[in-house]
């Protein structure tokens, strides 16, 4: 009987939702097996990539972080899927798809190296319990001098998360995922940079994020966490599925966060069920909204025997039941018909706002070397939370190895 290996990042959601495609599939194919292994993402991208496992044969299946694609297919790590979608493609493929959710795994050459499974993009999330209440929008209105409503700079959001931070009642203001694991913590100084019109890079890939806009958007980052005080103790403990959970179990009024996040408030044993709310992330006083174009794909690496199985398996899951399924356990669909499904709209109600939100994304840099930097990201931003480095310090000794990772790779002439 053939197995099939499939390991993806741990998260409940993922969980329920393999497990019940796993069980569709076989019913369609009772002669096969399944091997469904969740791991940390850390440990993930440690041991398909950095250590080359997916060269070899031990999966046949894997969940992957669009970031890590660049280096992917530098490395010849994934199998190219077109011969297989040309010959029997997923239904409604591309159509059924934002291109924004299509052009991630592709090469410069029109390979095609896998299929979208979960979705963001990162959304701005508040408790409608709180934000709706007369009594509090009277009593912020009385402290600040203006009404409480969805903040749309980042300076409102601050005094918004001063006024619900409660830690006598278990409220924070705030919540986010500060584990040093080099994802959300990552992604969230993105935010804050491009949010209040700052950038990576310049036009000759040197580093301009040590900059005023970068050390603004750090600063305020650092000082939700180390002054303000308004997000929850184990802060620094929480990864973006932490966080998501201790959202939903009503230990803060608001969050940014990836939108799936949603339907984590909307799930068991979530305490904000029928409360929670979303809106744009919040800009700097003189920038424009942002949010990432960042997500999860499944691949079939090179080293598997059993691509044929691997990529029916693939294609299984990118049909329309099977999205609605990923939607249903708590991860984010990723076609057109489950984000315009009424029953989906009406359980998980970001659904509604998904293709708008497409429309003005951006990604990390499609870069071999983005992994390494991203690691220097997650090191500057761990320093600056912990104590160890100033802002400026961690953004200056930052930029310094930024620009090392890029001449030698021959960016500078």
């Amino acid at each position: 009987m053939p197995k099939l290996q499939v390991l993806y990042r741990v998260f409940a959601g993922f969980e329920r939702s393999f497990a019940a495609q796993a069980a569709a599939f076989q019913r369609q194919h009772p002669d096969v097996d399944f091997n469904i292994v969740p791991i940390d993402p850390e440990k993930l991208y440690e041991d398909l990539i950095a250590k080359r496992g997916i060269l070899g044969s031990d999966w046949d299946v894997v969940l992957l972080l669009t970031d890590w694609l660049p280096e992917l297919l530098k490395m010849g790590g994934l199998a190219r899927l077109n011969d297989f979608i040309q010959r029997d493609p997923p239904p409604d493929y591309p159509q059924g798809w934002s291109d924004s959710l299509l052009e991630l795994q592709r090469d410069a050459a029109g390979g095609i190296f896998a299929l979208p499974y979960h979705d963001g993009p990162e959304m701005f999330m508040y408790r409608a319990d709180l934000f709706e209440n007369p009594a509090e929008q009277t009593a912020f209105a009385a402290r600040y001098g203006y009404p409480l409503a969805v903040p749309e700079t980042w300076s409102q959001f601050r005094d918004m998360a001063r006024f619900f931070t409660r830690p006598e009642q278990g409220l924070y203001g705030a919540m986010i995922a500060g584990l040093n694991d080099g994802h959300n913590n990552v992604y969230d100084f993105f935010l804050h940079l491009w949010s209040r019109g700052g950038q990576l890079f310049d036009a000759a890939w040197k580093p301009t994020f040590n900059d005023a806009i970068g050390r603004e958007a750090l600063q305020f980052y650092a000082d939700l966490i180390l002054t303000d005080k308004v997000c929850p103790p184990k802060t620094l403990d929480y990864d973006s599925v932490a966080s998501g959970v201790a959202y939903a179990a009503g230990e803060a009024a608001m969050m940014w966060n990836w939108c799936g996040f949603s339907a984590v408030a909307e799930l068991p044993p979530s305490k904000i069920i029928g409360q929670n709310r979303l809106g744009l992330v919040p800009r700097g006083d003189h920038g424009a909204h942002a949010t990432l174009n960042i997500y999860w794909v499944l691949g079939i690496p090179a080293g598997s025997a059993q691509k044929e199985l691997a990529y029916q398996f693939l294609r299984h899951c990118a049909t329309s039941e099977m999205d609605k399924i990923t939607a249903q356990s708590g991860g984010t669909g990723v076609r057109r018909s489950t984000w315009r499904d009424a029953e989906i709209q009406a359980q998980f109600p970001y659904y509604r706002v998904l293709e708008a939100a497409h429309a003005n994304a951006k990604s990390p840099p499609r870069l071999p070397e983005y992994p390494a930097i991203n690691e220097v990201f997650n090191q500057m931003q761990h320093a600056v939370v912990t104590g160890a480095k100033s802002v400026e310090e961690a953004l200056d000794d930052a930029a310094r190895a930024v620009e090392s990772i890029m001449a030698a790779a021959g960016y500078y002439t």
